[in-house]
């Protein structure tokens, strides 16, 4: 096949998935792959690489715990544990400001940005439409960078890298998105969060306890049986987070039925699916060899096309699904490095937080009545020191 119609097959599929993905994510990836696959490679591989991708148990029970994570959240939002930790916080605005949407984002919730935004409003009525929608949108998505069971739980595994040491390097991009949103968003923010006049420490404490049970039990487990599948101990963690949210939360197990009509976990199994499923028919397309032969630089593929990726894609895994097998074909597979692969997931993320298309962006906006223009105006120097950083850094080390 000419190498032109290669590459045309090769955008179309990605522009489709895209698409398609603004809507339903795990359905643009599967179309996508098979775009891909149909365009690429003779059927019989097309076959191989869905049997090997649905029967894979790693992927399966990823998969599933991704689906129990997002259940923990329903739980805890749903029994009004999450409200009675909000309540009985004692901070600062600003404080108050970074904490609240920060910890709210370490939930996989739909709408999330939702769910965080009248909980930011409380800071004040003297802050303007734009500051709140970016200040919502920036430190909803700081924790989550280093949040073990998020984005960083999936990008990891397909780069092959242990989870934890790989979140080790991602401290500098979260320590540098604290300062750089404390410095252009929180300015001339000053004063106490209001507050009730008695402290639940139960309430306050409960749900952090819950939220972090899961990776310390992950960790744990990891630490003390080594040779066993990593996806077991993380669906023991999850499954360990999701019972004290129903117990603590007083919600019997029945319960659990309503809050699974409204978080929809199969959505976040198919996604899991789907996404390796482009991985993998990626990997066995000669798209991959094609890529190869251009001659990009490490610096200039790990920062600048992994933030264009996570920009027009407005996620994190996709992007990161597409950039990775490129910087694969290009430099093989034993280029990748915790300290490379901490500033491809970091670029990535900065593309994603500022996309259009990226729903928290979109709903902050709209809640807040702000604009786009607005938004972009707030965090340009936040994301553009952040990606020059990046860049920086890439040169000089990697």
């Amino acid at each position: 096949m000419p190498i032109l119609l290669i590459w045309i097959g090769f955008f179309f599929s990605l522009a489709i998935m895209i698409l398609i993905a603004r809507k339903n994510l795990w359905l643009g990836f599967i179309i996508g792959a098979l775009i891909l696959g149909f365009i690429n490679l003779k059927p019989v591989v097309i076959f191989q690489q869905i049997k090997g991708t649905i029967l894979n148990p790693s992927i399966l029970l990823l998969g599933i715990a991704v689906s129990v994570i997002s259940l923990i959240g329903g739980v805890l939002e749903e029994s009004g544990l999450m409200e009675g930790l909000f309540k009985n916080l004692r901070l600062k605005r600003k404080l108050f400001l970074i904490f609240g949407p920060a910890f709210l984002g370490m939930l996989p919730m739909p709408g999330g940005a939702l769910l965080s935004a009248p909980l930011v409003l409380r800071a004040g009525d003297d802050i303007s439409d734009k500051q709140y929608t970016a200040i919502n949108v920036w430190f909803r998505h700081a924790l989550i960078l280093i949040y073990p069971l998020g984005a960083l739980l999936v990008t990891s595994k397909m780069a092959g890298l242990y989870l934890y040491k790989a979140l080790l390097y991602l401290i500098p991009g979260f320590l540098l998105m604290i300062v750089l949103g404390f410095i252009f968003l929180l300015k001339g923010i000053k004063g106490n969060l209001p507050t009730q006049k008695h402290l639940n420490y139960k309430a306050l404490f409960i749900p952090i306890w819950i939220i972090i049970a899961a990776p310390l039990t992950h960790l744990l487990l990891m630490t003390l049986f080594p040779d066993i599948l990593t996806e077991i101990p993380l669906i023991i963690g999850v499954s360990v987070s999701l019972v004290l949210a129903l117990l603590f939360g007083k919600m019997k197990p029945l319960d659990l039925i309503s809050v699974i009509k409204k978080m929809k976990p199969l959505k976040y199994f198919l996604i899991i699916i789907g996404m390796f499923l482009f991985l993998n028919i990626f990997k066995a397309s000669n798209i991959s060899a094609i890529i190869a032969e251009i001659a990009i630089s490490k610096s200039f593929t790990i920062v600048v096309i992994a933030a264009f990726l996570g920009f027009v894609t407005g996620r994190v895994q996709m992007p990161f699904a597409i950039a990775l097998p490129i910087f694969y074909s290009r430099f093989g597979t034993d280029a990748m490095s915790y300290l490379l692969f901490a500033i491809m997931f970091f670029s990535t993320y900065m593309g994603y937080i500022v996309s259009p298309i990226h729903p928290c962006v979109s709903v902050s906006i709209e809640f807040f009545g702000s604009s786009l223009k607005g938004f972009y105006k707030k965090l340009f120097w936040p994301v553009f020191i952040s990606l020059a950083t990046s860049f920086l850094v890439a040169i000089l080390f990697v």
